[in-house]
Parts: structure tokens; C-alpha cells; sequence
């Protein structure tokens, strides 16, 4: 990218991240009117657990976007987590080295799945996709397909999904460590701005010396990294392993980067984006659910959000191509 084009990029990415707070923003006063319970503390602090979770999924698929790639198994991956971790816990080991299992277990998945990329040279899409299929087969035949109750889990492991520091709720601690790391990351540092060159154009990364394929690779793990760690907090926010959990979080978790900026085409997308476009998503469901709309419009509502953000990524790809 040249300087002129960064800086471009830049200007896009500050109006799109000031348009979704104005639209954030906008919500809130509608909804103050239009429900008495909205702005309630209960509410806000509710709204806000409900997707700081998540949002460290999005996190990673945020930077897989960017470098080009796509990860339609996050949801089944962080359930593997959960089932992985809850079956460990019940066969006698601490919850602890249980959940670090469970996590280096999914990274590994994102590893297979950026060899299979980077050096069979199969698409994301597909490889994705299949690895979401497994990876919820070997949850329902580790469980049986049914919840596995962890009501034995130690108050210090439950802590990191329950607990509090004071009035912060300990997810929304982590929730908020990991987007200002890797917001930092993404915008400071060289090795988080090869993502950006190898998605932007991938001849051209690898020509000026960017190892690109080293690039996907990493990429993938870490997305796959970072569902095990949700996974692990879940587990410990909701006592269970739920094999079924996460169905539909991919489609969420896409949604909430693209409509943050992070382009599907790759080479473009910021932190700071996609957990607003989480956000966003989040107050558009409280929203929905205290006037009482039908979960059937809802699905509606956030599919047509969805297409809406990438009819709009199209757009500026075209623009700018």
C-alpha cells in the first residue's frame, strides 16, 4: 500500500467507526423512549456481557479477514472447548490444566486447517466448513449429545466467568485486554501489518519479502486459539459443557466484522471496528427482545444487517479498485 492509499484507508476506517457509534448512539435515545427497562444498569451491564464473549472470537476472525481468509467453524470449535475441557474436569484433572488442553486442542484444529490452506492450497471457505461439521461431530460423541454438568467446578476457575472486580463483571476485563492488545498489535506493530499486505495484495506481500502463507497460517491459528479461550470462559461462566452451544456464532461473528470495516475481500478491517459492529449487534438484539419481537424477525433483521454490511464492503472494494 502506498502512503496516499493508507492514509485513505485511515479516513474510511474513522467515518465508519464514527458512523456506527452515531447509529450506537442513535438507538440508545430511541430506545430510552420507547422501553422504560433499556438504560437500566441491570440491561446495559446485561447487553454488554452478553457479547464481550464473543467479541473475542471476533477479534480473530477480524484478523483472519484481513489477511484474506474466513472461519465458519468458530462456533463448533468453541464448543469442542467446552466439551473438551468439561470432559477432562469429570475424568479427575484440575480445571485449570483441563482448559489449557482445551485450548492448545483448538489451536491445533486452526493449525490443520492452515496447513491444509497454506500448503494443499484448499480454500478457507471449504476448509472451514468441513472442520465446523468434525469439530460438532466430536462434540456430540464426546457428550452424547447431552449438557455435561460441571456444578463441581472450583469458585477460583468459575471466577473468571462470574466473578467481579469491584462493579466490572472479570469477562468484561478480559473482554477489554484483548481488544486493546491486539487493537495495538494490529495498528503498531510490523508483524500485525504484514495481515494487512498479505491480504491487501498477496503476489505483491510476497514479493517485497512478507512470507504470506507464514502469514494465513498464523492467522488461522490464532482465530482457532481464540475460540478456545472463549470456550474455557464460557465453561466457566455457565458450569456445563453445552456440545450444542455456538450454533449460529459464526454467522454472528462474521456479521459483527464486516459491518466494523474488515472487508471479506481482505487487506482491510480494524479492531476497534468490528467490536462496535459487536456492539452494534448486541444493542439491535436487547433492542428487538424488549419490544418483544419475534425471534423469527429477529434472525430476519440480523441476516438482513448482515447483507446490508457486505453489499456496502462490495461497494468500496469496487470503489477503490
Amino acid at each position: 500500500m502506498t502512503t496516499k492509499s493508507q492514509g485513505t484507508m485511515s479516513g474510511l476506517f474513522r467515518a465508519r467507526e464514527a458512523g456506527l457509534i452515531l447509529i450506537i448512539a442513535a438507538i440508545f435515545v430511541v430506545m430510552s423512549f420507547a422501553s422504560p427497562y433499556f438504560l437500566t444498569p441491570e440491561n446495559l451491564l446485561s447487553m454488554v456481557k452478553s457479547f464481550s464473549v464473543e467479541a473475542i472470537v471476533v477479534i480473530g476472525m477480524t484478523i483472519l479477514l484481513i489477511s484474506g481468509g474466513i472461519d465458519l467453524s468458530v462456533g463448533s470449535v468453541t464448543a469442542l472447548a467446552m466439551v473438551i475441557a468439561g470432559s477432562l474436569f469429570l475424568a479427575g484433572l484440575d480445571p485449570w490444566s483441563a482448559s489449557i488442553i482445551a485450548i492448545i486442542a483448538c489451536g491445533a484444529i486452526g493449525a490443520i486447517m492452515g496447513i491444509m490452506v497454506t500448503w494443499i492450497g484448499l480454500h478457507h471457505f471449504i476448509v472451514s466448513l468441513g472442520v465446523m461439521v468434525i469439530a460438532r461431530g466430536l462434540c456430540m460423541l464426546g457428550t452424547g449429545g447431552r449438557p455435561l454438568g460441571l456444578f463441581t467446578l472450583p469458585p477460583e476457575f468459575k471466577w473468571i466467568g462470574t466473578g467481579s472486580v469491584g462493579p466490572i463483571p472479570v469477562v468484561i476485563l478480559i473482554f477489554l485486554a484483548f481488544v486493546l492488545v491486539f487493537d495495538f498489535l494490529l495498528r503498531r506493530t510490523t508483524a500485525f501489518r504484514k495481515v494487512v499486505y498479505t491480504g491487501s495484495n498477496p503476489k505483491a506481500a510476497a514479493y517485497s519479502g512478507v512470507r504470506t502463507k507464514k502469514v494465513i497460517f498464523l492467522t488461522t491459528v490464532l482465530t482457532s486459539t481464540l475460540c478456545g479461550i472463549a470456550g474455557v470462559i464460557y465453561m466457566a461462566r455457565f458450569g456445563s459443557a453445552q456440545p450444542t452451544f455456538g450454533i449460529g456464532m459464526e454467522l454472528n461473528v462474521i456479521a459483527a466484522a464486516v459491518i466494523g470495516g474488515a472487508s471479506l475481500s481482505g487487506g482491510s478491517g480494524t479492531i476497534l471496528g468490528a467490536i462496535l459492529g459487536a456492539l452494534l449487534l448486541a444493542v439491535v438484539s436487547s433492542s428487538l427482545t424488549l419490544l418483544d419481537v419475534s425471534v423469527y424477525w429477529q434472525d430476519i433483521i440480523r441476516g438482513s444487517i448482515l447483507l446490508t454490511a457486505v453489499t456496502f464492503d462490495h461497494y468500496l472494494v469496487k470503489r477503490r479498485g
